[in-house]
């Protein structure tokens, strides 16, 4: 009896959708969405990168429209890919860490497209519960792996059948997503595409792997000036997500006289930027491919990634941080229903992780879920917003497998940024907050915690944290204790 209910769910909104088409004689649009790993904002060449050429994201910018401020609200994969789908954030969605599961009974919007008649795949890096590579609900269509994947040889999970693939990731991915938009399709589809790029271990596939040889890279000099920064900054340094650490492994000797450390960094960064084109040569494979259905025009692509990541600033070389590097997103929206002549193609106000569901189900024409704390951006983009957002909250929950971060809360708005590192184990200095005026410092040079001019601005901007966290429901606030920088431990791996 259920599963005939069900079957009659969609059989009438399937007929709903095709009414719909009749009255206004406009299919629904299908929607592409391309999800990078760790993705900094300024690695692609429509950001202004000096030495990344991206021409296939730069043409879906060039047609489409760009979100100069787009962020993340939690700097780690599997929260912000929760909120990607929910429209929620962490505290509401409930995945506070890699290692757990997208709730089964959560809306979110590829569910909400598949009720609406829509046909849903997923091919590529999921990552929301680490060993499960099963279907998840919401798809019909399902490829995808355990973890983090391989950029060779990762094993796939196809419709069911698991089979390891040698080739380079990035390809083998965008073959399945090829194949999938080329097969016949009788109904609006929602496509979403998960790279591995470019996450770490940064390996680039052969004909990119020297293509940055000659570029001269050296720390960004924010990765020594720690001194006005709390404690816990500088016991980073020597852990796994600190410069002076494992280095994602890059660590060589090299006979010339520069420093080892030196040259570590530019060949993780070497390393970083080459990977990020193979995804360039995804985009364009894709834009072609719909290009051929005759579908380009009618088909919403969002390209974005998961969250940013910190290359040496501030010491660092992770995410999970709210400094810029750390939360800022890069986010491309292509599809003519969206963007006019007259409408602008870059966009400054600040968008989030979280506007990605109600947006694409908005474009859609399907109802969002009510309880998601998202927004459309469709009005923004078409005639301006004077409602739009002017702060968010951001949330980092201490992790005890990988203890280099403390507990975060903070708050960014236009112009500011205050975090909170709200006290774990009862150290003093882990009450150490900072405090940042974007407009004359945008790389967070200067801590003006302590500083008594700026106390009026630190009262208003912990008042406006205290608002987002009632809010969006994050009070009374359940963070995990906080047990402190740890520079050693056994079976250390990346995130």
């Amino acid at each position: 009896m259920n599963r005939f209910l069900s079957l009659l769910v969609l059989v009438l909104a399937f007929s709903a959708i095709q009414c719909a088409q009749a009255a206004t004689g406009k299919a629904r649009p299908n929607v592409l969405v391309v999800l990078c790993d760790d993705l900094r904002w300024d690695c692609l060449g429509c950001a202004g990168h000096p030495y990344l050429r991206t021409p296939n994201i730069d043409q879906l910018a060039a047609e489409g429209v760009r979100f100069r401020n787009a962020f993340c609200t939690t700097s780690l994969c599997s929260p912000s890919r929760a909120s990607i789908l929910s429209g929620l954030y962490a505290h509401k969605h409930r995945v506070m860490n890699n290692f757990t599961e997208f709730p089964l009974d959560l809306p979110n919007f590829p569910r909400a497209l598949q009720a609406a008649g829509y046909e849903t795949a997923y091919i590529g890096k999921w990552h929301m519960g680490e060993d499960n590579d099963e279907k998840r609900p919401g798809f019909d269509y399902w490829i995808s792996h355990r973890g983090q994947g391989k950029y060779y040889g990762t094993e796939f999970n196809v419709n069911g059948q698991r089979k390891v693939l040698p080739g380079y990731y990035t390809h083998v991915v965008t073959q399945f997503a090829v194949d999938w938009l080329k097969r016949p399709h009788s109904r609006p589809w929602l496509l979403m595409v998960g790279e591995k790029a470019p996450h770490s271990f940064y390996i680039p596939e052969p004909k990119y792997s020297n293509t940055f040889d000659q570029v001269e890279i050296e720390y960004p000099d924010t990765a020594f000036k720690l001194e006005d920064k709390p404690a816990w900054i500088r016991q980073r340094l020597y852990t796994w997500h600190g410069i002076y650490g494992p280095l994602f492994e890059w660590r060589k000797n090299f006979p010339d006289d520069r420093p080892a450390a030196v040259k570590d960094f530019a060949a993780m960064i070497r390393a970083y930027w080459s990977v990020i084109l193979s995804v360039d040569d995804s985009i364009g494979a894709l834009t072609l491919t719909l290009e051929a259905q005759d579908q380009l025009d009618n088909t919403i692509i969002v390209f974005l990634g998961d969250n940013g990541q910190i290359n040496g600033e501030h010491g660092m070389v992770d995410k999970r941080t709210m400094h810029e590097p750390s939360i800022r997103i890069p986010l491309v929206v292509r599809y003519p229903g969206l963007t006019a002549p007259e409408h602008p193609r870059v966009i400054d106000q600040m968008v989030l992780t979280e506007d990605i569901a109600p947006s694409v189900l908005d474009l859609c024409g399907v109802t969002p879920p009510k309880d998601a704390q998202g927004k459309s951006f469709k009005t923004l983009v078409q005639q301006g917003d004077p409602t739009w957002r002017r702060s968010f909250l951001y949330e980092y929950n201490y992790e005890k497998q990988f203890p280099y971060t403390p507990n975060v809360r903070g708050v960014r708005t236009d112009g500011w940024a205050y975090m909170h590192y709200p006290p774990g184990n009862g150290e003093p200095d882990r009450h150490l907050a900072e405090l940042y005026d974007l407009n004359q410092d945008p790389e967070e040079r200067h801590n003006l915690i302590g500083n008594p001019r700026y106390a009026p601005k630190l009262a208003e901007l912990q008042r406006e944290l205290a608002s987002l966290l009632k809010t969006t429901g994050a009070t009374p606030d359940s963070m995990p204790l906080d047990e402190g920088i740890k520079t050693e431990l056994p079976d250390q791996k990346i995130r």
